[in-house]
């Protein structure tokens, strides 16, 4: 990760006093990618998973492709107390269940979702909850107390963990500017361009374009398409 590090400006194991961020279902690909890029630029990082046995085995798998990068590995509930900012990569039929261990300690907190309403066996096929997305149903279920903030759903997740420069957009969707701001923030920090998409209900739009990226792929032999705005003039 040398080349990502210089062109945030860090030093290979420079640290600065930041945020802890907090990813909750540390375990995959997605999790292991934004732990490792976030850690390079100076966070503090808890792994949490559904038990304490599982979140070390994924700080020992974390360890395996990022040795520099450290990690500590706690339960859900105590991983999202301890975080400043928690993120959420778990599967989408269990996003619910988990929000339901954590809520206590997201309150005032801002909460960058990930989850893509995936539905096998035809997720190349668009399927939204009834809520509208995933990031509203979630929006709903914890309430104003909780910042949900939506982001990285057409990163691809293997990506993350390597020292590539990542040609996809993040469109980020929430109903607090400030919040917006941060996520975008944080974007940048580990290496991509991101844009405020406007409130929760339109992170439908990014959970869509995760069935259609997925087309794309198939169809013509991408293996890892992704999306980009234009029409910005280069300053």
């Amino acid at each position: 990760m040398r080349r990502f590090a210089a062109a945030c400006g860090q030093e290979a194991g420079v640290k600065q006093d930041k945020e802890s961020i907090a990813i909750l279902g540390g375990t995959g690909d997605l999790g292991t990618g934004l732990a490792i890029r976030w850690s390079k630029t100076g966070h503090r990082i808890v792994i949490g998973s559904r038990t304490l046995e599982k979140a070390q085995r994924a700080v020992a798998n974390l360890h395996k492709i990022s040795p520099e990068t450290p990690a500590d590995a706690m339960e859900n509930p105590d991983a999202a107390a301890a975080g400043d900012i928690v993120v959420l990569t778990v599967p989408a039929e269990h996003q619910v269940s988990t929000l339901e261990t954590v809520r206590d300690g997201l309150a005032g907190k801002i909460l960058i979702d990930v989850t893509v309403p995936l539905v096998p066996p035809k997720v190349g096929t668009v399927q939204l909850p009834e809520a509208g997305s995933a990031g509203k149903r979630a929006q709903d279920f914890l309430g104003d107390d909780v910042m949900v903030v939506t982001a990285f759903q057409n990163v691809a997740a293997h990506l993350l963990q390597e020292d590539v420069a990542i040609e996809c957009d993040v469109l980020v969707a929430g109903n607090k500017r400030a919040a917006r701001d941060k996520v975008i923030q944080l974007a940048e920090e580990a290496g991509m361009r991101a844009w405020h998409a406007g409130p929760i209900e339109n992170s439908a739009a990014a959970e869509a374009l995760t069935s259609i990226l997925i087309q794309i792929n198939r169809r013509h032999e991408i293996s890892h398409s992704g999306i980009k705005i234009v029409g910005q003039a280069d300053h």
